[in-house]
C-alpha cells in the first residue's frame, strides 16, 4: 500500500535523542511531542511530515526497508549495516552530535600491550583465538583483518561489554568510547591505534523513495537547507562597528585592505544619521571567522572602528545546499 505520508525517525532515548531534538530546534525544525510518551510527533514547519522515534539500530532497518524515508542515527551504526545499505543514502555526514568512537580496548593488566603490534605478539601467549566481545561485529572484523589479526573469535554481545574480560567470556573488547571514564572504571585502556570507527550523528534516507517520491525530494531539500544553514553559521560571527568617514566607498576599500574583514563576499557599509544630523558617520558590518574574531576586531579598530558589537550567527543560507546537489548526483536525479 502506497503510503501519503513522510516519515522521519529520530532516536527514542538516550544521547541520541536529545540532541537530536536539540539539533534540529537548532535548524528551525522543532519538533512537537504533546505526549512524551508516544512514539509519534510531528515538525511544524514541515507539516508532511511524521515523526517516529524508535531505537537507533531499528531507524536503519526502517529507512533501508523503506518503512521510512529519512532517520538521524549513529554513523557506526550505519556502517555495521553496510553490506545492507544500499537502500540507504547518507544525506549528512556531520551533524555535530553524538560523537564517539568505536575502539580496541584490552585489560589493564595486559600493560605492555598498547598498540596492535602488541596485541599481535601476546596471541602467541594465549591458548586459543583472541576472543573479541562487541556489538560492532562486522566492523570488528574487517579491522582486525586489515591490521594482520585474522582469525579471531567475534562473540556478539549485548549490554554491558566492559565487563567480558573479567567475567572471562572475552579476551578484549571492541566498544563505543565517548570519554573513556567507563573504560577506566572497568580496568580496561584502549591502543594507541585501535580506533576502528569515529562516529557521530548522520541523515540518511531511503534510495527508493528520494528517486521515486518528489515530496520526499522536497523534504530531503528542506532538511538539508536548514542543517547546512545552521551548522555553517556555527563558524561564524557578525561584527558590527561605527566608522566616522562621510564616504562608504573608503571605509570599504580600508577594509579590503586588511586580511580579516572582507567578509563572506564583501563588508555592507551604510549611512548613520545622527541627532546632530551629522552626514560623516558609517556603519559596517561584516561576517567573520570565530577563530578570528580578536584579529579581526583588532583590525576594525586601527582603522577607526568604535563601538564594536559582536552577535552569533543562526543561519547562512547559500544558493543552493551543497549536500543536496551532491545527493541528486549520486541519485542520478536531474531537476528541471
Amino acid at each position: 500500500m502506497k503510503r501519503n505520508d513522510i516519515r522521519l525517525g529520530l532516536p527514542s532515548k538516550g544521547r541520541l535523542e536529545s540532541g537530536a531534538l536539540d539539533f534540529l530546534a537548532s535548524c528551525g525544525l522543532q519538533v512537537r511531542k504533546p505526549n512524551p510518551r508516544q512514539y509519534q510527533a510531528i515538525i511544524p514547519v514541515l507539516p508532511g511530515v511524521k515523526v517516529i522515534f524508535q531505537r537507533p539500530g531499528d531507524i536503519v532497518v526502517g529507512v533501508r526497508s523503506g518503512s521510512i524515508d529519512f532517520g538521524i542515527t549513529g554513523l557506526d551504526i550505519v556502517e555495521e549495516q553496510r553490506a545492507t545499505r544500499g537502500d540507504v543514502v547518507v544525506l549528512h555526514d556531520e551533524l555535530g552530535f553524538g560523537r564517539c568512537t568505536l575502539e580496541l580496548a584490552v585489560p589493564e593488566g595486559w600493560a605492555d600491550v598498547r598498540s596492535l603490534q602488541a596485541l599481535a605478539a601476546r596471541l602467541e601467549e594465549l591458548p586459543g583465538p583472541l576472543r573479541v566481545a562487541t556489538k560492532f561485529p562486522e566492523l570488528t572484523g574487517d579491522y582486525l583483518a586489515a591490521n594482520g589479526l585474522p582469525g579471531c573469535e567475534l562473540i556478539s554481545a549485548e549490554g554491558t561489554l566492559e565487563v567480558a574480560p573479567a567475567v572471562g567470556y572475552a579476551d578484549i573488547i571492541a566498544d563505543l568510547v565517548s570519554s573513556g571514564q567507563t573504560l577506566r572504571d572497568n580496568r580496561l585502556h584502549t591502543l594507541s591505534d585501535g580506533c576502528i570507527l569515529q562516529s557521530q550523528a548522520v541523515l540518511i534516507g531511503n534510495r527508493a523513495s528520494l528517486r521515486e517520491r518528489p515530496e520526499a525530494l522536497t523534504v530531503a531539500r528542506e532538511l538539508l537547507e536548514f542543517a547546512e544553514a545552521h551548522l555553517r553559521a556555527q563558524r561564524y560571527y557578525i561584527v558590527v562597528a561605527n566608522m566616522r568617514e562621510p564616504s562608504a566607498q573608503a571605509v570599504a576599500e580600508r577594509m579590503f585592505a586588511e586580511t580579516e574583514l572582507g567578509g563572506l563576499q564583501g563588508p555592507t557599509v551604510s549611512r548613520v544619521v545622527t541627532r546632530e544630523g551629522q552626514a560623516d558617520m558609517c556603519a559596517v558590518e561584516v561576517v567573520v571567522p570565530k577563530e578570528r574574531l580578536g584579529q579581526a576586531v583588532n583590525e576594525l579598530r586601527a582603522i577607526g572602528g568604535s563601538g564594536v558589537v559582536v552577535s552569533p550567527v543562526s543561519y547562512i543560507f547559500e544558493e543552493e545546499p551543497e549536500r543536496y546537489a551532491a545527493l541528486l548526483v549520486a541519485l542520478d536525479i536531474r531537476e528541471k
